[in-house]
């Protein structure tokens, strides 16, 4: 039913409830109703504006109850005009803080200068919205209260900018709550992780090195134990790389770029690194190292193999693994990698035994890891269908 089908049915009695209903609570029942239609219909010109009228006095509304039903029912509704929301968000916090979190009608200048002169709650709300412009959350970064900025710190739909993210560590050192809220970002910024590593202890600290990116030699001298103990997988460092090439030219210069981390990157289904392992090992560009793996044979997988210089006994294992890698295929689902991954370390070590003892363990330790997750995985699953 349209707001316009159904005008002459508000006239004559939601609005007559809506303004001088008997009680506060029919007055919020009808506001809801209302709300609730408006919030889903497709409103012609005409009907939105007798839509917005009605709004903006239900946004005038002298309880708390009428108007907190107003914010709800529309929090989520392109169709709540945006002075109407606005007007809401300077509200008391029981009838700002719904359309604060969700309403999709706010600019991004309408939101920073919310955070610039809202209260913590209100600046908490805001943290949390689905999606945060850069704008947004700089201004957050500098000026919001610390429960607002860990919030957002660790809100993947919050675009955060360097200025942002030095902001936060300025602010707030040596707070270990909102540094973990950072660390919890799917991704950080190299450059950010770098700066972290000397402000992060303990379990924060393994969590840092071992699932964000970091600079190359950073990476390196933490691997190798020139800063700190770190246990720090490097193949799974140059995996996550976002500019691979720099990354094996300074393994290259350490000496750390080896024919096992080439193998056991290509295990782990890492075929961007060891594509670019060997262009930097046989001095070639990358574009022709990839057709040579993958579209030249094995003649040209030979080659290139020999160019790069790695051992001849790895020869037959690192050719089973490019056809692995070939036969296998993500399939989009969840836990996809992870499934990836199990696979072709089972595959590589049952079609193929002679793997260095060193290469064969650190494979054999990854495969136990996948499994556990695994399992854990279906434990909670199966316990959740239980419940």
């Amino acid at each position: 039913m349209s707001v316009k089908a159904m005008r002459p049915r508000l006239s004559q009695e939601d609005i007559i409830r809506l303004m001088k209903g008997s009680s506060v609570e029919d007055r919020a029942h009808a506001t809801h109703k209302l709300c609730r239609r408006i919030s889903v219909e497709d409103l012609t010109h005409e009907e939105k504006v007798f839509a917005d009228q009605i709004l903006a006095l239900l946004a005038k509304d002298a309880e708390v109850l009428v108007r907190r039903a107003m914010a709800v029912t529309l929090k989520n509704s392109p169709n709540l005009p945006r002075n109407v929301a606005l007007k809401l968000a300077h509200d008391v916090e029981a009838v700002a803080l719904p359309v604060l979190q969700s309403s999709p009608v706010f600019t991004g200048s309408d939101l920073v200068e919310l955070v610039l002169n809202a209260t913590d709650a209100k600046q908490i709300a805001i943290a949390g919205r689905d999606a945060l412009s850069s704008d947004v959350t700089t201004a957050m970064s500098e000026h919001a209260c610390r429960d607002a900025v860990k919030v957002m710190a660790a809100n993947d739909g919050a675009e955060m900018t360097e200025r942002g993210y030095d902001a936060v560590l300025k602010r707030f050192k040596a707070d270990q709550d909102v540094h973990g809220a950072l660390i919890s970002r799917q991704w950080i910024p190299p450059q950010i992780a770098e700066k972290m590593v000397s402000l992060v202890s303990g379990e924060l600290f393994d969590k840092l090195v071992n699932e964000h990116e970091l600079p190359p030699q950073l990476a390196i001298e933490l691997a190798s134990g020139a800063r700190e103990r770190a246990t720090l997988d490097l193949v799974e460092q140059a995996g996550r790389s976002t500019n691979m090439e720099r990354f094996v030219q300074q393994l290259n210069l350490n000496g750390r770029l080896t024919s096992s981390m080439i193998m056991r990157g290509l295990c782990l289904g890492h075929m961007r690194f060891v594509e670019w392992a060997i262009a930097e090992l046989a001095g070639i560009p990358h574009s022709k190292a990839w057709l040579m793996l993958h579209d030249a044979g094995s003649l040209g997988l030979r080659t290139i193999f020999e160019r790069a210089g790695l051992p001849n006994g790895m020869f037959m294992p690192f050719k089973t693994a490019i056809s692995v890698y070939h036969e296998l295929e993500f399939n989009g689902l969840e836990g996809d990698r992870q499934r990836f991954r199990t696979c072709m370390i089972e595959r590589i070590l049952t079609q193929f035994q002679a793997i260095p003892q060193s290469d064969l363990d650190y494979l054999l330790e990854k495969l136990d890891a996948y499994r556990d997750v695994r399992d854990r995985d279906e434990s909670g699953k199966s316990e959740e269908e239980a419940a």
